[in-house]
């Protein structure tokens, strides 16, 4: 039985993590962390119980005894539970979006230093995941890619992680950065983010989820790759399997994409 804390438990994710950890028979949700609390326990949504709730990781830490922190909150919040949970050798599952190579490289090195896993994704969508995995397969196939991405109006980081890794791994499978039209016509402005080449629009709005289209040009043609987040539940198989994976493993493993060998 795995032994889970979530972190972020009262929020728009944290709380289907909470109701898919109910349902896994080989896992437990033992405590949950939220900013602010106004009690001093966590009702389970099977009404099967309760569990220690507090805005201290630390103290959950020490009273619930995890295996495993499921963290999708902020950076900063993010950031500062990876030396609290790696220093007393619990597991890290990081969903939160925004973190830098250096943020990435810190948990890497305090994962590594106190033997536990560390798996930290831009995207928990299966789907969004084979998105930028045909992504990468046909951009060796063209000179000029763009990327829309669209998210609700609390998003807090623009352009989105999954947009950003998209890019970077596009732009790696080819070879070298993709051709921008204003290298052959004069600068263009207003065209986004550039990554590589790739020019990212970067959506806000009530009313949307997760959404991205990539978008590849060639002489004639063009192959739009799309995924749409219909609810957050998508995200569940891919959180529960990084659950089960990151007990086995030590320091940092980047993108689910790895645990699904592709």
């Amino acid at each position: 039985m795995i032994k889970v804390v979530v972190q972020g438990a009262s929020g728009r994710v944290g709380q289907e993590v909470v109701n898919a950890l109910c349902h896994e028979p080989e896992m437990e949700l033992v405590g949950a962390v939220e900013l602010k609390v106004s009690g001093d326990h966590l009702p389970l949504p099977d009404g099967s119980g309760s569990v220690p709730l507090s805005s201290d990781l630390d103290f959950i830490l020490a009273k619930c005894r995890p295996d495993v922190v499921v963290d999708f909150t902020t950076k900063k919040a993010a950031m500062a539970a990876v030396p609290l949970a790696t220093k007393q050798g619990v597991n890290l599952v990081i969903g939160t979006t925004g973190l830098t190579a250096d943020d990435l490289s810190q948990i890497d090195h305090l994962a590594i230093a106190n033997k536990v896993g560390a798996v930290v994704a831009p995207n928990f969508a299966l789907g969004a995941v084979l998105m930028i995995h045909l992504a990468k397969a046909a951009a060796k196939y063209f000179d000029y890619a763009e990327i829309i991405e669209l998210h609700h109006h609390r998003k807090a980081d623009a352009p989105s992680g999954t947009a950003l890794t998209t890019a970077r791994e596009m732009a790696k499978a080819r070879g070298k950065p993709f051709s921008r039209p204003s290298e052959e016509k004069g600068e263009l402005t207003s065209r986004g983010e550039q990554i590589e080449g790739i020019a990212i629009h970067s959506v806000r709005l009530p009313g949307l989820m997760a959404h991205q289209k990539v978008i590849l040009g060639k002489a004639g043609q063009t192959l739009s790759i799309c995924h749409d987040t219909i609810s957050r539940e998508c995200y569940m198989p891919g959180v529960m399997l990084a659950i089960k994976e990151v007990v086995k493993r030590q320091g940092l493993v980047y993108g689910l994409d790895t645990l699904l060998g592709l």
